[in-house]
């Protein structure tokens, strides 16, 4: 009996499904791909690069299309001119959502809510890099990363109560507590005071400060050493981090103890010990 050819298989099974996004043509934010990492520019500088209906919708896919893409192994998110983001532009979000009906309103709150499930989803692990202003759905990008480098200028704010919205937006008031506390993040949902970067860095928010013009380099340089990693792993370990918040302790072992069998059935599990052996470093390539 001849034996199927697996690469031929699997190619069929993905069809449509595998993409690269290195020639991606962004319309409302910067993106470019440079070995294995991805950076997003929130690039409305003069308005510190509020969100739109349109880059919403457009982050949404493309961190959607992340999980087919075979040339993107992390990704930097960072805003341009020496802030992180705003939020929702005022003009042209908040206005015209005050004369919206409620199954418009609710359309709108879904598609905001599925950026995050896309973001928590895709299996590249995402770094954030906020400077100056982190502000309402800014704070929510930042959130809903996996690592936060920030700097002593950052200013996280979640301001849903300061315009007359509950702080429970787009995953708020489940992921915040599970980075810095029920406590600390109750004090800013309903107070939407801004919370400065030794704070967010003391009580977990941002993993480090470090300054202004050296962010970008910092957070690019931790994508870079995660990009040159097991990144198949690295998937399932953000999965890991992801399902388990709603598992018991044995719910949890038994899922991480299929989840590691998986990858040490990877040819990176087998060049990591063939390069021990060899006392040289091992080289991953993703599979």
């Amino acid at each position: 009996m001849t034996s199927p050819d697996t690469g031929s298989l699997v190619d069929k099974l993905l069809a449509g499904n595998r993409t690269t996004l290195t020639g991606y043509a962004a319309q409302h934010f910067g993106w470019r791909v440079v070995d294995g990492v991805a950076t997003v520019t929130l690039n409305r500088p003069e308005r510190k690069n509020p969100l739109t209906f349109e880059s919403y919708a457009e982050l949404r896919d493309l961190f959607r299309q992340l999980a087919y893409a075979t040339d993107v192994k992390t990704v930097v998110i960072h805003g341009a001119g020496g802030n992180f983001c705003s939020g929702g532009d005022v003009h042209e979000i908040i206005g015209p959502l005050i004369d919206l009906p409620m199954p418009e309103l609710l359309l709108f709150t879904r598609m905001t809510g599925d950026l995050v499930k896309a973001m928590r989803h895709c299996p590249q692990p995402i770094v954030a890099a906020v400077d100056g202003v982190c502000a309402g759905a800014g704070a929510i990008l930042a959130m809903a990363a996996d690592l936060r480098l920030g700097t002593a200028r950052s200013k996280l704010a979640f301001l849903f109560a300061r315009v007359g919205l509950a702080g429970c937006d787009m995953g708020a008031c489940s992921i915040l507590p599970r980075i810095i506390g029920q406590g600390r993040a109750a004090e800013l949902l309903f107070t939407g005071r801004s919370a400065s970067g030794d704070e967010g860095y003391a009580w977990g928010f941002y993993n480090r400060l470090c300054e202004p013009d050296a962010l970008l380099d910092e957070a690019t340089r931790l994508a870079t050493d995660l990009a040159t990693g097991p990144t198949f792993a690295h998937g399932i370990t953000k999965k890991m981090l992801h399902q388990e918040w709603s598992m018991s302790i044995d719910e949890a072992i038994e899922s991480e103890a299929q989840a590691q069998a998986i990858c040490m059935n990877t040819r990176d599990f087998e060049r990591a010990y063939r390069a021990f052996a060899a006392k040289s470093r091992p080289v991953f390539e993703g599979d």
